[in-house]
């Protein structure tokens, strides 16, 4: 892994009096994967919307290559959520060359002739890479949650982003489905140089998925003013492959910290 490919430098998030995160520094290697947890309300999608542009700080810096990040999203970054953001009019393959369109062809916001050709092309190498080779033509309302979990994830390598933000992307599937879904996120990882930072609730999904499991709490409680003080990153934990399956007993003792 080489320098941090981004960088928080202390960096507040408020909406008039509330306090979402406060005082939060620190750096993400490139090519790294980063498990987020913690209780809910403690930040950690306002984190993801931070890197993926969706927001700006209220205070401090978000640095991508340590240049100031772009406070909108664009094809460096792309995202899956744990509800499939995908098209229920289109299918499986007209999703996946959507996004080719809305990076390739931002203004007319379609593609023609041989460049669409191409792009369903590569659309279907996708979906195959993906293991949906043989749904080209299926519509998400057809598919079970694994595979528009697969489709979503799809349409987010299209682009053929560096940072790949997941949003607890496989809370709402089987156990089984799940250990299907942790191989093949492993595997384009892997296989893609992906930097990933993936929010979830399940602390053991987190250590064995993750180089790095990040814990977002408040370290500080006001009974009387619940939102004086905001959430930050309050355990950092870089993981080796002895370590993997062992989950700290502090992450273990968070409140609230498994849904």
């Amino acid at each position: 892994m080489s320098g941090p490919v981004l960088s928080f430098r202390d960096v507040w998030v408020e909406y008039g009096e509330k306090i979402v995160l406060e005082k939060v520094t620190l750096d993400v290697a490139e090519g790294s994967f980063v498990s987020i947890v913690g209780p809910s309300g403690a930040g950690k999608s306002t984190f993801l919307r931070l890197v993926l542009g969706q927001e700006a700080p209220s205070r401090g810096r978000v640095l991508l290559d340590g240049e100031p990040l772009h406070a909108e999203p664009d094809a460096d970054r792309g995202v899956v959520f744990q509800r499939y953001s995908v098209f229920p009019h289109m299918s499986a393959l007209d999703n996946v060359v959507f996004g080719l369109e809305c990076a390739r062809a931002p203004l007319l916001g379609r593609l023609f002739g041989a460049r669409r050709k191409a792009a369903r092309d590569e659309a279907a190498a996708m979906l195959a890479h993906v293991g949906l080779g043989d749904s080209l033509d299926i519509f998400p309302r057809e598919m079970s949650g694994g595979m528009q979990q697969r489709l979503a994830i799809a349409q987010a390598l299209i682009k053929r982003p560096r940072i790949l933000l997941l949003d607890e992307p496989f809370g709402a599937l089987d156990p089984g489905v799940r250990l299907d879904m942790h191989a093949l996120i492993t595997g384009l990882w892997r296989e893609h140089g992906l930097t990933i930072l993936m929010v979830t609730h399940d602390i053991k999904e987190a250590f064995v998925l993750g180089t790095r499991v990040m814990a977002f709490d408040k370290r500080r409680r006001d009974p009387q003013a619940p939102h004086r003080y905001g959430a930050t990153v309050v355990y950092d934990f870089p993981l080796d492959d002895k370590k993997k399956r062992a989950v700290p007993a502090e992450l273990e003792a968070m409140p609230e910290a498994v849904e």
